[in-house]
């Protein structure tokens, strides 16, 4: 049973991993606060569940979708450069719009698709062994997106995008047009999010409006952590530690269902995994400091009693 458990947690990580990876752009690379994710992610699953329900091909369906996600980034990054609306505020009012624009494409709010061609059931024919077909296809397409990101960022384009995030000034008066990269930076984040979206719902078997409630959070938490357990400013390690980080905070919300909670108090664990998470290094300090303090009155007594 916990071997089962096992496996689904880190197909479920390792699918949030791109979601996680799509935060971790803008939050880290760019220092912008988009809320855009919760409505991409759920974009790219409705997107992707009606055009295979509609007969596409669904790698055809899963690209489209990802790309509906770049648009809607780019949206939130034209809101903030172009109409001077700040980022947090942007990412709020692309979100609200995208719950209706969700529902528009979709027709209704849940769409499944257990009988349907998706992507895992094309590749089963390819002879990879069913019960760990999931986890194959996972793992090869997170390592290709992570490594294409990593190739990315160490490109021209990819420099400045890092650069605009630590010194939009310097950019500027070197020639860079800020607000494109910051444009590109968004969209390319949310693509990523609707990515996981898309291969989210054919994982699961079903498309939900809701999908993205509280993606934001799940999305920070694995970049927290994946940043607690890898320390690193290198960006291919960063990267990976943002998808190990993806895969802890799924298994943490394994072992919380495990342990007895509700799948109500959920939220609850995640809130406070990001708070240890962000927590951890003044709260190493600070038993650091006290075991010193503890030393150094022991050695104090030592001296008073040798006197």
């Amino acid at each position: 049973m916990w071997l089962n458990i096992l496996q689904g947690t880190i197909e479920q990580g390792l699918i949030f991993g791109l979601l996680a990876m799509g935060v971790y752009l803008p939050f880290r690379i760019l220092d912008f606060s988009d809320l855009t994710v919760e409505g991409s992610f759920p974009l790219g699953a409705a997107v992707s569940a009606v055009l295979i329900i509609n007969g596409m091909n669904p790698f055809l369906a899963t690209f489209i979708a990802m790309l509906t996600g770049v648009v809607a980034g780019m949206i939130t990054g034209i809101i903030n450069t172009k109409l001077k609306i700040t980022g947090l505020l942007a990412g709020i009012l692309t979100m609200t719009s995208l719950y209706s624009i969700n529902l528009r494409i979709m027709g209704r709010s849940n769409i499944p698709l257990l009988r349907e061609t998706t992507i895992l059931t094309v590749i089963k024919g390819w002879g990879l062994p069913e019960r760990y077909l999931a986890l194959i296809v996972f793992t090869l397409i997170v390592l290709l997106i992570k490594l294409l990101l990593d190739y990315f960022l160490y490109t021209e384009i990819g420099m400045a995008l890092r650069a605009t995030g630590d010194s939009p000034v310097m950019i500027e008066s070197l020639g860079g047009n800020t607000d494109h990269i910051k444009i590109l930076g968004l969209g390319l984040a949310n693509g990523l999010v609707a990515l996981s979206g898309a291969l989210a719902c054919q994982y699961q078997g079903f498309a939900d409006v809701g999908m993205g409630i509280g993606m934001i959070v799940i999305g920070l938490a694995s970049v927290i952590i994946g940043e607690v357990v890898i320390r690193t400013s290198k960006i291919c390690f960063a990267t990976f530690g943002v998808i190990i980080g993806s895969i802890i905070y799924r298994l943490a919300i394994a072992i919380a269902l495990q342990l007895g909670f509700a799948p109500t108090d959920l939220k609850i664990v995640t809130a406070i995994l990001v708070i240890l998470a962000l927590g951890a290094p003044s709260l190493r300090n600070f038993m650091i400091q006290d075991e010193f303090a503890e030393r150094l009155m022991e050695r104090s007594a030592s001296d008073a009693q040798t006197n």
